[in-house]
């Protein structure tokens, strides 16, 4: 992450080597679910490696944001003047890591799906 320009604590780089392992597990688990063995697809495509690498560092450097000292990301956030109110939903507020539905998307492990419901039953079989 250092090698990237993501300047980090000490603490954040303990934390950081934590996480990377934890996001690559992560990963390696959504791939099963598709039936996708991550590691051999990683070591078969080197461009395929960087965009893995990449979207581990991505999901890591979320986790380590929402615990900094500085003020998490906000994905909404409202304000009103009259009795004042403030209401705030910050991006990462579990401090979770989590993998972004276009990151799943590019590497593959997330397909969108089509299903149909027959909301009538035009052959007349009853119902």
């Amino acid at each position: 992450m250092t090698a990237l320009g993501i300047s980090l604590t000490a603490a954040q780089t303990q934390a950081a080597e934590i996480l990377l392992s934890a996001a690559s597990s992560k990963l390696r688990l959504a791939a099963k679910k598709h039936r996708i063995d991550l590691d051999e697809r990683v070591s078969a495509d080197d461009d395929y490696g960087e965009a893995v690498r990449s979207v581990v560092i991505q999901a890591v450097s979320r986790a380590l944001n929402s615990v900094s000292d500085v003020n998490p990301a906000l994905s909404q956030g409202s304000e009103t003047n009259g009795s004042y109110s403030v209401s705030m939903t910050y991006l990462n507020a579990g401090q979770s890591l989590y993998f972004l539905r276009n990151e799943l998307r590019e590497l593959g492990l997330m397909r969108q799906t089509f299903g149909a419901v027959d909301i009538y039953d035009l052959n007349g079989n009853g119902g």
